[in-house]
């Protein structure tokens, strides 16, 4: 599924890229917009538009069980996704690629398969404080059920994580520990690596967020050794609604299934049932077979470009945006890690987090406002709420000049 007539040039072409984004040439409030929500979902280049359309039109049917042409046809593409995610993440084989609805679905998997078959009374499970709530609840729920206790891994003024707590807190033998890759409040990147390290000499198993981490840079599963890894589609510029859970082969073949139905079976009888092998033991009925054709086109579009001339162009508008925003001394920034992806949470003295997103929208810049699932983070730096500017591919230096723009409109306006 490579995507040779779109494969841009090596010095990172962003005017190209920009021109491959349909959704960007509009005008909201008669303002061209400026797009920076893309940590809550990313716009989608016409590659993908044109895949997805592409199977509604010609390919539409069931996949695996059908003889028919079509059904062949949509079978060799929902494969050869597969195969394009094995790819991106570089798992040591496409049986480590389980297809969900999104990462908390694919998070809410490990916790209710490996969890429910593998926790047990007092355990502790270790969950960072910067986590998304998709990374928090699962765990509290299983803890709950399980009478194991959650612990938190704590982080510092600057949302770096400790990890002089963590290594003391990995003395107790946890037997989870579930961190973010990049947090989506802050843009810390997290030195997940070592952590898997650490975690692993101490006997836990380590479930990570990588939906922040996958649109940024390049990731390694096997280099990371980490033992689960989830991601989502609509943040890597794919549909909504088709998620990823990469697993260790060897931890997903022990787990039990998570739903029943078709397609996860090699034979039912009322004596019992077989079930099938990974990964489709792990995706029960008829899957998302547009949207999945779609992610695979997804990674396909960002590894052709290269992940690290991503990082390099976001990292560099992300400085630009950091400068701008050490010049106001109205306003504080949340999340200073010196490791730090795309994103820019920030309050504005005197004036709300909803009223600063309001008034961005209307002269054109879309950012996020709120806790962004993120609650403990909120609590932590004592406020309700930030704003969030997140950068995406498209993203350049004028989209921060418009941002700016904005807020000096925004203070003008509750200055008065």
């Amino acid at each position: 599924m490579a995507i040779a007539s779109n494969k841009l040039n090596a010095d990172f072409d962003i005017d190209s890229i920009r021109g491959q984004f349909p959704a960007l040439d509009q005008k909201v409030h008669g303002h061209s917009l400026v797009y920076l929500d893309s940590g809550a979902s990313a716009q989608k280049p016409n590659v993908v538009i044109e895949a997805v359309d592409h199977y509604y039109r010609n390919d539409h049917s069931n996949v695996h069980r059908g003889v028919h042409t079509l059904s062949e046809r949509a079978t060799v593409k929902y494969d050869a996704s597969r195969v394009s995610i094995q790819k991106f993440v570089n798992a040591a084989s496409d049986r480590e690629i389980i297809y969900t609805s999104g990462t908390t679905e694919a998070l809410n998997l490990v916790a209710q398969s490996w969890g429910r078959a593998n926790i047990k009374e007092g355990d502790d499970l270790l969950v960072s404080e910067m986590e998304h709530h998709s990374n928090i609840v699962p765990w509290q729920m299983l803890a709950a059920e399980k009478s194991a206790t959650v612990r938190k891994i704590p982080m510092d003024q600057d949302g770096v994580l400790d990890m002089q707590a963590f290594k003391k807190l990995l003395e107790g033998k946890p037997r989870v520990v579930a961190i973010t890759h990049v947090a989506n409040a802050l843009g810390t990147v997290n030195p997940l690596a070592e952590i898997v390290r650490l975690a692993h000499d101490a006997g836990a198993i380590v479930v990570a967020d990588g939906a922040q981490s996958t649109p940024h840079m390049s990731v390694d599963v096997q280099a990371l050794d980490v033992d689960f890894y989830a991601f989502s589609g609509h943040k890597i510029y794919g549909p909504t609604g088709i998620g990823v859970l990469y697993g260790k082969e060897s931890l997903l073949d022990a787990m039990p299934p998570w739903q029943g139905g078709g397609d996860m079976i090699k034979s039912v009888t009322f004596d019992g049932t077989i079930y099938n092998d990974l990964p489709f033991k792990f995706e029960a009925g008829t899957p998302n077979i547009a949207d999945a054709i779609g992610m695979g086109v997804a990674a396909d579009y960002l590894l052709d470009i290269g992940l690290e001339a991503v990082a390099a162009h976001e990292h560099s508008v992300l400085s630009y945006a950091l400068s701008r925003a050490a010049e106001r001394s109205e306003m504080t920034v949340f999340g200073n890690a010196p490791d730090k992806a795309g994103i820019l949470s920030f309050a504005l003295e005197g004036v709300h987090p909803h009223d600063i997103g309001t008034m961005l929208d209307h002269q054109g810049v879309a950012v996020r406002t709120g806790h962004h699932c993120a609650q403990p983070v909120m609590q932590f730096f004592g406020v309700p709420a930030t704003t969030r500017a997140s950068l995406g591919i498209y993203n350049n230096r004028q989209d921060i000049d418009r941002l700016f723009d904005g807020i000096d409109e925004v203070m003008k306006m509750f200055r008065r």
